[in-house]
């Protein structure tokens, strides 16, 4: 049986939405959709900046959706096995209805969905699939998740306003009192340095807001262009501003509190969501993947983000992406899920889960023990070629498993390691403690921890080490780090590192603040 979350967060605290139809009574595919409410129907005692309840029904109000849109815990979505266009030409309501009860259960309250033109039919779309949409807002609805909308995605039309404009007024003014649907993406990573669609966003903006007033109204822009496109976008539209400008961070998430302030310094005073970001494990491991959603979450609470949405929640299967597409070429592109193509969860939806239910992430996410295989952990290797760590089970100060050297060499780049950084961001000036274990046998050359410090750009400051590792034999003993945080450090690895050894290095239950 489904449970149906509540959606208080669309308007204010005082108000109650309607009751949705309880489970069971229809099959998703053919379950009815609840009739929108309009303000059409009751006294119109609403003013943009409050959300009021009328005889009974919810009036929504450009704020009340705003306010909601800012605080979403929102998560991308298309189907695994039919991603981008094929989510609408192969559309499967009880595949959806499925995944809509699983993003619920993660803690979501709404999801993003990509609408496009040419596949909905343009300019008049076609009445099946504006009525697919509509059974998508009801299923999504039903488990408590509102819907953010993307419209113009693969779309370079930016001539054709008028019929563009025809369009999305078509696909939107259905919803344009309806509580379920909380804001539109007018275009999908907006390139600010196109006259053309710089030009089109000026009319199509006006032209959205005449049909959905109350709409709230952003545009996004991609990894590549991050704050400055941003800047350029609010500069480029001031006759026609937006409400909130969307943040695809797809950047080193060590760093990310600090290109999270950057993107807010460059729409100041407007608000900021981070509406894509995430981790592909086609090349890194599913520890990684989930160390990095745990840094970004962790950065925008500090940030005071409201909003973030990882980018997505199942991985795709072979031919789940449309072959016409340059996406489906990408192997990155199949494997950013919360949970692999077969449903089975990464560590990655547990950490997304801990943030939305109000957990608090910790550095366990970080396998500090060495227990994860060494496919599911973040520790990474570096200077491998010199000596790479191998994990052993034989070993352990803990629990039942460490990290050993043997026979390392070294580069001029220095000594070889294996490095992780906390989920916590770092500032200038903070103080940071660290620990590990280490046991020596036959040890030789340089055995240590140490904290290295690196700004925005990525430019080494400089590290602090701890003692060595005895030479020779040693039982387990601690080694400490006590540092502050140099001024421009924006990030700090911490590495365990063997060079010159011609004997074997054990390391164990790592620690740091």
């Amino acid at each position: 049986m489904k449970t149906v979350r509540s959606r208080a967060a669309i308007v204010v605290s005082s108000l109650l939405l309607a009751v949705v139809t309880p489970a069971g009574e229809a099959t998703a595919a053919t379950k009815p959709s609840p009739a929108p409410k309009t303000a059409s129907t009751v006294k119109t005692q609403t003013t943009k900046s409050q959300a009021v309840k009328v005889q009974g029904e919810v009036v929504v109000t450009l704020k009340s959706r705003l306010d909601a849109t800012l605080a979403a815990k929102t998560l991308n979505y298309y189907p695994s096995n039919a991603g981008w266009s094929a989510m609408w030409t192969a559309y499967n309501g009880d595949k959806i209805d499925a995944d809509m009860a699983k993003a619920a259960k993660l803690g979501a309250d709404s999801v993003r969905l990509i609408v496009f033109p040419q596949v909905f039919g343009y300019p008049t779309p076609k009445a099946e699939y504006t009525d697919r949409l509509r059974k998508f807002v009801s299923i999504a609805d039903s488990y408590g998740l509102t819907v953010k909308l993307t419209l113009f995605d693969w779309w370079a039309g930016y001539t054709d306003v008028t019929r563009s404009a025809a369009w999305a007024r078509a696909v939107l003014i259905p919803y344009a009192n309806d509580p379920r649907v909380i804001a539109v993406e007018v275009k999908n990573e907006f390139n600010p340095n196109d006259a053309a669609a710089v030009a089109w966003a000026k009319k199509i903006i006006p032209a959205i807001r005449t049909a959905v007033p109350q709409m709230p109204l952003t545009l996004s822009v991609d990894a590549q262009g991050g704050a400055p496109a941003m800047a350029k976008i609010k500069s480029s539209l001031r006759s026609t501003p937006l409400d909130y400008y969307d943040f695809h961070f797809y950047g080193n998430s060590e760093r990310s509190l600090t290109e999270i302030r950057k993107a807010q310094a460059a729409v100041s005073p407007s608000p900021i969501v981070i509406g894509e970001t995430g981790l592909s494990t086609a090349s890194a491991s599913e520890g990684e993947q989930a160390a990095y959603l745990a840094r970004v979450l962790a950065a925008a609470k500090i940030a005071k983000v409201g909003s973030v949405a990882p980018w997505t929640l199942s991985d795709f299967s072979n031919g789940a992406i449309p072959s016409n597409s340059q996406v489906s070429k990408l192997p990155a592109q199949y494997k950013y899920g919360l949970y692999r193509a077969d449903g089975t969860a990464k560590a990655a939806a547990s950490v997304v889960r801990t943030a939305w239910t109000g957990g608090q992430i910790t550095n366990s996410v970080l396998d500090l023990g060495f227990e994860a295989a060494a496919t599911s952990s973040p520790w990474r290797p570096y200077l491998a070629e010199a000596g790479a760590a191998v994990r052993v089970r034989d070993v352990a100060h803990s629990g039942s498993g460490s990290a050993r050297f043997s026979d390392t060499g070294r580069s001029k780049s220095g000594l070889p390691s294996v490095r992780t950084a906390p989920v916590t961001p770092v500032l200038s000036g903070q103080k940071w403690h660290a620990e590990a274990w280490a046991k020596g046998r036959d040890v030789t050359g340089s055995n240590e921890m140490a904290l290295s410090w690196f700004d925005v750009n990525d430019r080494w400051l400089g590290q602090v080490s701890s003692k060595p590792v005895a030479q020779g034999d040693s039982n387990w003993t601690k080694l400490t780090i006590d540092a502050t945080a140099p001024a421009g450090a924006t990030s700090v690895q911490l590495h365990l590192k063997s060079g010159e050894n011609s004997g074997t290095v054990w390391f164990d239950d790592v620690s740091f603040s």
